[in-house]
């Protein structure tokens, strides 16, 4: 196994740790939300779509900021934004 290809199993396993712990988070920060979150005179369906709302851009924003350290990762390693694409 060559030093880049150990290098990139790391990068690898460490990003799929962040997932990990990003999604366990979002799991429970859904749950505080629900419990604190008691709209009054208010019909479920309003409630489910805000909560849905909140939680798709919590998740959005949190991938979105994956992808960029992920590319000036792979640009400052490589020189390149998308490794091995010309």
């Amino acid at each position: 196994m060559s030093p880049l290809s150990g290098f990139l199993a790391v990068i690898v396993f460490f990003t799929a740790t962040l997932v990990a712990y990003l999604t366990k988070q979002f799991q429970n920060e859904n749950l505080n939300y629900l419990s604190s979150n008691q709209m009054k005179n208010t019909n479920t369906k309003v409630k489910t779509i805000e909560k849905e709302k909140v939680v798709a851009e919590t998740l959005n924003g949190r991938f979105a900021m994956l992808g960029l350290i992920a590319a000036v990762g792979a640009y400052l390693t490589t020189g390149q934004i998308i490794p091995g694409f010309v």
